[in-house]
């Protein structure tokens, strides 16, 4: 069976998790703490440390850089999803690296705001280290402070989005595409502390999300 080695709010573990489950396949989650990697270091023989991992019998697929996509696509290839299909695969590389980019970099600061109530209070301190060394001393403070500015900013982001579900049900056509279960993940994270929701003047992006959290693959026959 498929292990998911993930962080249950992380933005990339609910990506390839929604994948999982839009396949079918039957999959096993483990949880691990944010604080200790060991579990992932020890599977990927001391070449990785970041989440998700998947563990497939004895492989374990893990990615190779930022912009890689390996994991979705190891999943793609084996369950036949229609991820990537040929035609899309430069415009799709474009979305992908705006949607985990600008949208990301908006949606993991609002959750992280919210640290408390999905942090258990035993790891809260190595979180709050962790962020500060990688944005500054403060950062969850100063993102606290910029909430409504970084809402605006993200409903602005998010326009193109909501335009291209203007005549069809998903962002590339008539069935998800990877770019889908990307954004998807972006958004899970932003709304993971149930402290938001999506803006409500894109009406098309939460009537999207709610199709992508139901979407099967035999919804979609060949």
């Amino acid at each position: 069976m498929i292990e998911l080695i993930q962080f249950p709010w992380s933005p990339f573990c609910i990506v390839q998790r929604r994948i999982l489950e839009f396949s079918l396949a039957r999959f096993k989650i483990i949880n691990i703490p944010n604080t200790d990697r060991t579990l992932v270091w020890k599977l990927t023989r001391e070449r990785y440390y970041q989440v998700p991992i998947v563990r497939d019998g004895r492989r374990v697929i893990y990615e190779t850089g930022e912009d890689s996509q390996v994991i979705a696509g190891y999943l793609d290839s084996k369950f036949r999803l229609g991820l990537f299909p040929a035609n899309t695969r430069g415009l799709q590389t474009i979305l992908w690296r705006h949607i985990e980019g600008e949208i990301e970099g908006l949606a993991f600061k609002l959750n992280d705001i919210h640290y408390r109530d999905f942090i258990p209070p035993t790891e809260r301190l190595a979180f709050v280290r962790h962020k500060e060394r990688k944005f500054g001393s403060g950062c969850l403070e100063r993102w606290r402070d910029e909430q409504a500015a970084m809402l605006r900013q993200l409903e602005e982001k998010l326009v193109p989005y909501e335009q291209m579900l203007a005549e069809q049900p998903y962002l590339l056509g008539e069935r998800p595409r990877f770019v889908d279960f990307d954004l998807y993940g972006m958004l899970g994270n932003f709304l993971a502390s149930g402290k938001y929701q999506l803006p409500a003047a894109h009406a098309r992006l939460r009537d999207w999300y709610g199709r992508m959290t139901k979407a099967r693959v035999t919804d979609f026959p060949d």
